[in-house]
Order: structure tokens, then sequence, then C-alpha cells
């Protein structure tokens, strides 16, 4: 944060202002709560699928592709399918969690088989998916004379009257629920089980897992296929939530990359997730409040966020704290 308040210090803004439009434009209105909770929710999950994946040694630097393969099955579920209410969101939610599991299958098949790259394939994947997902859109998907979707029913969506009032007409939706219910599974996946164990001894050692008759390829395998069901989850929850359909895309949302800070600041534990990906929140959802009230640009959140990613990447803060005691204890002594 001081980092980012001298970087628009020597800018010519004001840090002081910023900041509080910032917050207060991300934190102390209803509407603006339900927007930032709804800014937090694909971060919680994207946070998660990289923090399992980090978990047993692995870089899912695929989670972009693979929240657009979810997006994809779950709006055909939602278009296609004619099913009750609850019934059909449910559906629609599991298939597209599905779909990221069968994306995230792929790396780390070719992973545990091949020994290939995992971080090459998931990019490759990436734009694999942005591009198949543009053709079908384009080709089979979308309404006459437009490069978009039609709508997806009220019946597959995540959101519900409750919530919306609550928070003041916001775009607030179930994914809340479910990234918060996913935060609990994976720690007690990771934790309490037999298979989680297994899980974090290839992460922090494949060849002692092996010898100690732990089946590394199985485990690098389903550690993808998790980490990309939990993406799935984001590209469904987005899809079903908050566009309600899907166009032509020409880049990437950034919020399956966004998750790699996410899990990096969390510590890849499910509670430091879902505290760093609201931090992250209130930084994306409060930025354009901070554009409009204190005339900031919003490029500028983004160098507060690379300076809190270089601090811990770098653990750069436990540096300085460990030389402050270090000479209070030579002091004391």
């Amino acid at each position: 944060m001081i980092i980012g308040s001298i970087a628009m210090q020597v800018a010519g803004y004001n840090p002081f202002a910023a900041y509080q439009a910032l917050f207060v434009g991300s934190l102390f209105q209803a509407f603006d709560l339900g927007e930032t909770i709804r800014t937090t929710t694909p971060l919680i999950l994207t946070g998660l699928a990289v923090a399992i994946a980090f978990r047993t040694g692995l870089f899912n630097i695929g989670v972009e592709g693979q929240m657009i393969v979810a997006q994809l099955a779950s709006l055909l579920v939602g278009i296609k399918l004619n099913l009750p209410p609850v019934l059909h969101m449910i559906v629609a939610v599991l298939v597209g969690g599905i779909a990221g599991a069968i994306w995230g299958f792929i790396p780390g098949f070719l992973k545990a088989v091949r020994g290939v790259n995992e971080v090459i394939i998931c990019i490759m994947m990436n734009f694999i998916a942005l591009y198949l997902s543009n053709v079908l859109v384009r080709n089979w998907l979308s309404e006459q004379g437009t490069d978009s979707t039609p709508k997806i029913p009220e019946s597959a969506s995540l959101r519900v009257d409750f919530l919306s009032e609550m928070f003041d007409s916001s775009r607030v939706h179930l994914g809340i629920i479910i990234a918060l219910i996913m935060a609990f599974v994976m720690y007690i996946l990771l934790w309490k089980t037999k298979r989680g164990y297994e899980l974090r001894a290839v992460g922090y050692n494949p060849s002692a897992a092996e010898y100690a008759g732990i089946n590394v390829k199985r485990n690098i395998i389903l550690s993808m296929v998790i980490s990309g069901f939990f993406a799935g989850l984001a590209g469904a929850g987005e899809l079903l939530g908050t566009q309600g359909y899907m166009a032509i895309q020409s880049a990437f949302t950034g919020i399956g990359f966004d998750g790699i800070a996410v899990a990096l600041l969390g510590a890849n534990t499910p509670i430091g997730v879902i505290l760093a990906a609201l931090l992250f929140g209130v930084l994306t959802y409060g930025s354009q409040n901070m554009e409009h009230v204190a005339q900031v640009p919003p490029e500028l959140i983004r160098v507060v966020v690379a300076a809190i990613i270089f601090f811990v990447a770098a653990n750069i803060s436990g540096i300085l704290l460990g030389a402050v005691k270090k000479k209070r204890r030579a002091k004391e002594s």
C-alpha cells in the first residue's frame, strides 16, 4: 500500500483521496459491497484451483482455459436443456465443473504419463479454449446478426431475489456460497483424508512418495482434475451468475491468472485464499471508484497489486521483520 502511495504521489495524484475512494467505494454501501463479493467469488475458486495444484507440485496456469470451457458447457446446459428451476441450475453448475476437470485432465495426463511440462500444455490449451469457444459462439450458438448467444433462462441462473434485495439490487449470486463450500471441501480433502495426504506428499517430494508406495502418476492426474473442477466452477459461476450469455472474446478475462496471485498471497491454504481473494476483489472493484472520484487511472491499482505480490513472493516483509527482531534482541542483550 505504501509503494502504491508513492507511485500515486510521483504521478501527481492524492493517495489519501485515492485509498478513501477505493475502500468507501467497495465496502461501505450495500450495492458496492455486493459487487465486491461478486468480484471476489470467482477469485476464490480460481485461487483454490491454483492452490490445490501447487500443493501437489504442479503449476496450473491453464485456469483461464478451464473457465472458458466450463462457461461453454454451462451455457449449453442452460439454453439447450429444459429442466425444473433448481435442478437446471445444479446441473449447469456441475456440468461446468466437469468440463473444467476434463480440460485439466489433459495436461495432468501428459505430465504423468509422458513427463510433458504442464505449464506449456496449459498455456496452449488456454488458446485452444478461447478460439474454440469463439468459433462455436459465432457459427452455432449466436443469435442471427450478433456476436453473442441468447441469455440463459431464469431456471439456470445463480441469481436469487433475496441476495439481490439484501445488497441493493447488486449482481451478487449463489456462487459465493459455492466458493465458500469448496474452500471447506479443499481443507477436508487435503488435511483430513488419506488422498489429501498423498497429494501433499507428492508435492513435497515425488521420489520419496513413490518410495513409500504412493502412486505418483495417479495423484498428479487427480490433482489437475480437481484443480480443473474448481476452475470450472468459477467459469460456471461467472456465466450463470454474472454474464448470463457468452460473446466473442478477443482476449482472456484475467481472472484465472489473478488466481495465481491469490493462491500465492493466500499461502495455498483455503482461509488464506478467501482473504486474498477478498483483498483482490476490493482492489479490482474499488479501482473503478478511484478512477471516477479521485481521477486515478486504473492502471495504478495494478501497481498496488504487483507490489503486494512482489513483497509476498520475495518474503521481503518477513526479512524486514526478522531484521527488526534481531536488532531488538541485540539491544536487549
